[in-house]
């Protein structure tokens, strides 16, 4: 049996969740700015309370490894490395974007194309990529700027649902009848189930002191406006 807590801190969402053996038995979750720092800690430890649960009986800690805001994941990421190190665990990094996708097709296990999660990265920016029903990588995470030419190749061919909080900006610009867009919230520790037991199974560990998140685009300090 494993027993795994995950944490999701890529985007606004601040989520945790304890899974069995890939199924989420207990959650917490909150979308909200700026909530990550205040808030991860006592979502886990109600988590923990919800499954009966104490750290020693923890397997192992799954976290979303990004790509998506660099201050979230660094929350998210610090926290799960310091239980690692407290707890003597072995670590799961998951990508969010696959977990999204994994998300949306626990949701619509029937789905016969392929599937876009997007992160919004501002302005007309996501992170994203795209997968097969299969979760097989068909086009690879990048910061893409959106444009009405955008996956027009692959529209053409194929179905896609569009994903996550980048999407539904996306929905004017990507205008094809292959084209269906999910606003919904799949940036959630549950989404991370079923690939964190898959991990474990697999015993696909990182390096806890050195693993870092996957922050796709470097952070950019924007200057104060006001000058003290």
């Amino acid at each position: 049996m494993a027993i795994i807590l995950q944490i999701e801190t890529a985007t606004q969402s601040c989520s945790a969740a304890i899974a069995i053996d890939g199924k989420t038995i207990a959650v917490k979750e909150q979308v909200a700015q700026n909530i990550h720092a205040g808030s991860l800690t006592l979502f886990i430890e109600e988590v923990m309370l919800q499954a009966s649960l104490g750290y020693v009986k923890l397997d192992a800690i799954s976290v979303s490894m990004g790509p998506g805001s660099y201050t979230g994941l660094r929350i998210g990421v610090s926290t799960a490395k310091g239980l690692c190190f407290a707890l003597d665990k072995p670590l799961i990094a998951i990508d969010t974007l696959k977990m999204m996708a994994s998300g949306y097709l626990e949701e619509n296990p029937d789905y016969q194309g392929l599937i876009c999660p997007m992160i919004d990265a501002r302005r007309m920016e996501v992170f994203s990529a795209i997968y097969d029903n299969d979760l097989v990588l068909q086009l690879s995470v990048d910061a893409r700027i959106i444009t009405s030419d955008s996956f027009s190749e692959t529209l053409e061919q194929n179905k896609i649902a569009f994903i996550g909080d980048g999407a539904m900006k996306c929905a004017e610009v990507l205008k094809n009848n292959n084209a269906a867009f999910f606003g919904e919230n799949y940036n959630s520790a549950t989404n991370m189930s079923k690939l964190a037991y898959q991990n474990f199974l697999g015993e696909n560990f990182v390096d806890v002191a050195y693993f870092e998140p996957y922050y796709l685009k470097d952070f950019v300090l924007t200057p104060a406006k006001k000058k003290v």
